[in-house]
C-alpha cells in the first residue's frame, strides 16, 4: 500500500520498519525533552500523513522504553484517523516512579501500525443473540 507522507521538518528520517516484515513504523521525536516520573507530554514527530479511506494508525509503545524505562503512551493505542491531515504527535508518559527520561531529537519514541478498518453498520435490535459468555465481563475467566 503507499502512503503518502509530508515531512515537516526535514533534518529528521521518515517513518520506516526497522527490519522487513515488522508491523510498526519506528516514529521519531521531532525536539529534545525530559519527562520526570508520572509525567506526559505531546511530542510531535515531525511529518503528516495521509491514511487512506478504510485505513487507520495506531501508535503504540516501543518495548524497549517500556521495558527498561517505563515509557507508554498515555493514550495506547493512539488512533490516526484516515481523514487527519496533521502533525503526528505521540502522548508519551514516564511510568517510572524514580527516574526521569530524556529524549533527544530523532530518536524513536513509538510504532505506527497501519491496519485495515471495515465499516460497519449498528442495527439497534431488543435483544441480542445469546452467547457461551453472555454478560460476564470483568475478572469472570479467573487469573489461573
Amino acid at each position: 500500500m503507499d502512503v503518502m507522507i509530508h515531512l515537516l521538518d526535514e533534518t529528521l528520517l521518515a517513518p520506516a520498519y526497522a527490519h522487513p516484515g515488522d508491523a510498526g513504523l519506528d516514529l521519531r521525536a521531532a525536539e529534545d525533552g525530559t519527562l520526570q516520573p508520572f509525567e506526559r507530554a505531546l511530542v510531535p514527530c515531525g511529518f503528516a500523513m495521509a491514511i487512506p479511506e478504510g485505513f487507520a494508525g495506531l501508535v503504540i509503545p516501543r518495548s524497549g522504553l517500556a521495558a527498561k524505562h517505563g515509557i507508554s503512551i498515555v493514550n495506547a493505542p493512539g488512533l490516526v484517523d484516515s481523514g487527519y491531515r496533521g502533525e503526528i504527535k505521540v502522548a508519551l508518559v514516564n511510568l517510572d516512579a524514580h527516574e526521569s527520561f530524556s529524549y533527544k531529537k530523532g530518536d524513536r519514541i513509538a510504532q505506527m501500525m497501519i491496519v485495515a478498518i471495515p465499516s460497519i453498520t449498528l442495527h439497534n435490535i431488543s435483544v441480542l443473540p445469546k452467547s457461551d459468555r453472555g454478560a460476564q465481563g470483568f475478572g469472570s475467566s479467573g487469573i489461573s
